[in-house]
């Protein structure tokens, strides 16, 4: 199966997959409509996803990339040729890279119920033609990865090569060993966890409330008539404070010392002013993550989505992590980052200790960086020397089988 990615266009990157197209599939139509796991059923569900390199004939070289809280399926290359913005994980992504997308065929998908072109609170609900808003159903990460494994079955794949993910995306890479146990070959956990902590849930419910209570946010029903412009209408104020809030998790003491210290933005001296919000450097960095926040993410999703991680509790569903672990094949490689204090190593050692328990094959190392829990995004070649062995080796040992 070729993937839908045109030449580089006069790119000087080698290393780049170049122009790719995000393509779109419907899934569990009706009758066959997906039952979550609140057990209410939602169906047909559109799924926005961007594959890159070719599928073998064997079909034995998918990798499947799972992203994080605020991602979306375009990983990797430009959506045109005079696009600014590369894929989010565009350093890992592409020829010659860890996903050699030379020898290797990679899929990202939208999550259910997010805002990138996937079925989610701003889509139409065909049962009354207006957006869902909160009358979308309750999700959690086991019905995210539900749909995933359908629109890889929907692509003719019934093996993969590797599930690779960060952070929430790391949960669902867990979620799916652990369910779909035969599916993937080797499973790549980056800066994850078992279960969000009582920190982590607390941060979540400070987010949302900032959006739940913003005047504007009128109970979830604040699209209009087009609920394509959910970022030019709604709680912006509440949904810019929800990530101004959350990227504070995201950094890390040494990272925010080291870029901003306690410089101020307009001035060399303190202007003595309650009016004046961004005086000091790191604050007007915090407001513009938030403006550039809104005007791509839907504040439903991010109520849904944050919600999920909260419930995610991998040991609780089947017991204890050594039995939710334990019937996977999989080839592990988890990692952790020393300046994480969202996800800290401890979580990681945990997973790790499960599947030592199980006699599982894993590979773990606590990684060294400033950049906190944004590490597994910004610490490319940290994870070129970890990945790259990993998938060859793995797929080494499918071809000699």
């Amino acid at each position: 199966m070729a993937s839908e990615i045109a030449p580089p266009d006069g790119s000087n990157d080698a290393q780049s997959v170049g122009i790719v197209q995000t393509q779109f599939a419907t899934l569990f139509e009706p009758p066959n409509l997906l039952t979550l796991e609140s057990g209410v059923k939602l169906g047909p569900v559109k799924v926005a996803y961007e594959t890159y390199g070719e599928l073998t004939p064997e079909k034995d070289n998918a990798i499947f990339v799972c992203h994080a809280l605020t991602g979306d399926a375009h990983v990797a290359g430009k959506h045109s040729a005079d696009s600014r913005k590369s894929g989010w994980w565009d350093g890992l992504v592409g020829p010659g890279k860890a996903l050699d997308t030379t020898k290797y065929f990679v899929v990202c998908a939208n999550v259910l119920g997010g805002c990138q072109g996937t079925t989610g609170p701003s889509c139409i609900n065909p049962e009354t033609g207006q957006p869902y808003g909160l009358k979308f159903p309750f999700i959690t990460v086991s019905d995210i990865v539900d749909v995933h494994v359908g629109l890889v079955e929907k692509l003719g794949i019934t093996r993969l090569l590797a599930v690779i993910g960060g952070s929430l995306g790391g949960m669902q890479v867990l979620d799916w060993v652990s369910r779909y146990p035969e599916m993937a070959r080797a499973a790549i956990c980056l800066a994850t966890a078992a279960k969000l902590s009582a920190q982590g849930i607390a941060f979540n419910a400070v987010g949302r409330r900032a959006i739940t209570t913003d005047p504007q946010f009128q109970h979830g029903d604040y699209y209009g008539s087009d609920a394509s412009k959910y970022g030019e209408v709604g709680p912006r104020t509440g949904l810019a404070l929800a990530r101004m809030i959350a990227h504070i998790t995201y950094l890390s003491e040494a990272s925010i010392e080291r870029k901003f210290g306690r410089d101020l933005q307009h001035s060399d001296n303190l202007a003595y002013d309650l009016q004046r919000e961004t005086e000091f450097k790191i604050e007007s960095y915090l407001h513009y993550q938030g403006k550039r926040f809104i005007e791509r993410f839907d504040a439903n999703s991010y109520l849904y989505l944050t919600r999920a991680m909260d419930y995610f509790d991998l040991a609780q569903r089947r017991g204890s992590l050594r039995d939710a672990l334990g019937q996977t094949e999989a080839r592990f490689l988890i990692t952790s980052y020393h300046s994480d204090w969202l996800f800290p190593s401890s979580q990681s050692r945990e997973i790790v200790s499960a599947l030592l328990e199980t006699h599982r094959h894993v590979t773990y190392l606590e990684l060294e960086s400033v950049f906190g829990h944004d590490s597994f995004l910004l610490e490319i070649e940290q994870l070129e020397e970890l990945v790259t062995p990993l998938l060859r080796e793995t797929y080494r040992r499918i071809r000699v089988s």
